[in-house]
């Protein structure tokens, strides 16, 4: 089915208004700025030369179903129509055909992906997103289960919910379904603040990943607000997590001791009998403290 559904995009464009196009929620949420100033730049020169895939809504108007970057740049120029190949889709399948094209593109971050997929299973399975993780790590855990039970045979029987889930990993050429669970279900656990504003758009993964490690609730907060607001680079955010990172007491008991053990094995006193005698009998007072503990 999916195969046919590209093959059909392939049909001889139209040109549409752009205004009788709608957005609809999209499995990409960050657009790199200099990339999409590119592309405008590039419009501007040669026009759009791949039409965008959108489904009919009501008469004369559309939803966009692939291609927002296109429409995003048509809209910064002011373009009055743009071509585009006009296809009868079903929810699933305008998720399933926006996705195919953004991983082909390589256009998706992990998050976005992961949460791309999430939505398509949703539709295959008719549940709501929420209840997806779960159910994938259920399947999880009794596979890791069965193939104890079995010495490591994992079984083949599945059932007609695992069936559908395999379907849509093969169907989009990703990862095994567990893997997925194992790798990329995690990255949904990023705090709450990162994850929007990868959500939103307003930031790039790379760097709200790197962002995510700051462990302070205030300061990860402080940093994020900042590289949204200034647009700071990945180098800038990395040097002000260094900046902030709290730097151990040169005064405290267990720094004191260890910096001493580092001094005591560069020193070598064994080597020197006179001072090997007077570190012994410090070394015996210390040993005999350590037993009385």
């Amino acid at each position: 089915m999916l195969q046919s559904l590209i093959r059909e995009t392939t049909t001889v464009a139209e040109w549409v208004s752009l205004r009788s196009i709608q957005t609809r929620e999209q499995p990409r949420h960050y657009f790199d700025p200099e990339k999409l100033e590119q592309l405008v730049q590039s419009i501007a020169q040669h026009g759009i030369l791949e039409p965008l895939l959108v489904r009919p809504l009501q008469t004369d108007q559309y939803e966009l179903v692939a291609g927002e970057r296109r429409y995003r740049a048509a809209l910064k120029l002011g373009l009055a129509e743009v071509p585009v190949v006009i296809r009868q889709l079903s929810d699933e399948e305008a998720v399933q055909l926006a996705l195919i094209e953004n991983l082909q593109r390589e256009d998706l971050n992990p998050i976005e992906e992961t949460e791309g997929v999430l939505q398509l299973l949703a539709f295959k399975l008719e549940m709501p997103i929420q209840k997806i993780p779960a159910l994938l790590y259920q399947m999880k855990n009794t596979l890791e289960k069965e193939a104890d039970a079995k010495n490591n045979v994992i079984p083949n029987a599945l059932s007609d919910q695992e069936q559908k889930i395999q379907s849509v990993f093969q169907d989009l050429g990703l990862m095994s379904w567990l893997s997925f669970t194992c790798n990329r279900l995690p990255l949904l656990n990023l705090p709450n603040e990162v994850l929007e504003a990868i959500r939103g758009g307003k930031i790039a993964y790379t760097k709200a990943v790197a962002i995510a490690r700051v462990k302070d609730d205030n300061q990860r907060q402080t940093l994020l607000n900042q590289a949204v607001e200034n647009n700071l680079s990945l180098n800038q955010i990395r040097a002000y997590i260094r900046s902030i990172k709290p730097q151990p007491d040169p005064q405290s008991p267990k720094v004191f001791v260890t910096i001493l053990h580092q001094r005591l094995l560069k020193a070598k006193l064994w080597e020197d009998p006179q001072r090997w005698t007077q570190a012994q009998e410090l070394l015996s007072k210390l040993e005999a403290l350590l037993e009385d503990d």
